[in-house]
């Protein structure tokens, strides 16, 4: 019982951190129809900027969280208005061409600049060690993770179903020329967007530079990993990624446990038996005909 309510704990943590990198994606791809695979780029950059901050500069850890939210949202902006922005009106596979070639200069200027070998964070005391509860060691660094994740995906949602910007963001994705006749101002609509978007990848990265480690090949090594939390958890909306991202978390961590020779087979193998029995995703709307 005792493993299994660690596992269960490690499982929903690294669920959390799972959607967290990925509800950038969900945002984009769902709500903006843009197929974004460079977003792990997004992501392995804010990690970067809180490893050189915290290791390099002595920024405390806290503080350099947010500064890498706003380093990847900020380098979200300068990519979306000067590149992603074309985009927008293209084909679903001119959009994955040109993103993927994206994540490949990505990479390539990352070995430049920050070297090939991985790249951890150093934590603060106070993140280290465990905590003893009934009998259960619970990580500290962990438990951060389940809370600000947590608070993080309460915010998006509520931002996005009971705000005037979501509904602005929905109208300009429903029909951008109807919601300009209105006066909502589109391109700046999705240019937020798409900076809020690359900032929680930012922000994931970070979180998840101790756990997963940062190299220049993260943002291919868990481009599948986004893209099965999307595609599992239906693209239409945030609860459904959510959702998804706690599921394969939980299948991931066990699998590894109790079948280590499989490796991540199961979460795979989970993904094929819950697509085929709901093909457009848990949330995922189903299209009439």
């Amino acid at each position: 019982m005792t493993n299994f309510l660690t596992i269960l704990f490690d499982g929903v943590a690294y669920g959390m951190l799972l959607f967290v990198l990925a509800s950038g994606l969900a945002v984009t791809l769902g709500l903006m129809n843009f197929v974004n695979l460079a977003h792990g780029a997004f992501a392995a950059f804010g990690g970067y900027v809180c490893a050189v901050l915290v290791n390099r500069s002595g920024v405390p850890f806290f503080v350099a969280l947010p500064l890498a939210f706003a380093a990847a949202a900020l380098a979200g902006v300068v990519a979306e208005r000067t590149l992603f922005r074309h985009l927008y009106r293209r084909s679903e596979l001119e959009q994955v061409l040109f993103t993927i070639g994206f994540v490949f200069m990505a990479v390539a200027a990352t070995d430049y600049v920050m070297g090939s070998s991985q790249v951890f964070i150093n934590l603060p005391d106070v993140l280290q060690g465990q905590i003893d509860l009934f009998g259960v060691g619970i990580g500290r660094y962990r438990l951060m993770i389940i809370v600000i994740c947590g608070l993080l995906t309460l915010a998006i949602q509520g931002t996005l179903a009971r705000t005037r910007f979501g509904a602005r963001l929905r109208a300009a994705v429903d029909d951008p020329r109807v919601a300009s006749g209105l006066g909502i101002n589109v391109p700046q609509v999705f240019a937020f967007t798409f900076a809020f978007g690359c900032g929680l990848a930012g922000l994931g990265g970070a979180l998840g530079a101790e756990i997963l480690g940062l190299d220049p090949y993260f943002p291919l090594k868990f481009l599948i990993y986004f893209l099965i939390v999307v595609t599992v958890g239906g693209s239409s909306t945030i609860t459904g990624p959510f959702m998804a991202a706690l599921v394969l978390g939980i299948a991931d961590v066990a699998g590894k446990y109790y079948v280590p020779k499989l490796g991540a087979f199961v979460i795979y193998a989970l993904m094929i038996v819950i697509l085929i029995w709901r093909p457009h995703g848990l949330f995922g709307r189903t299209v009439a005909r």
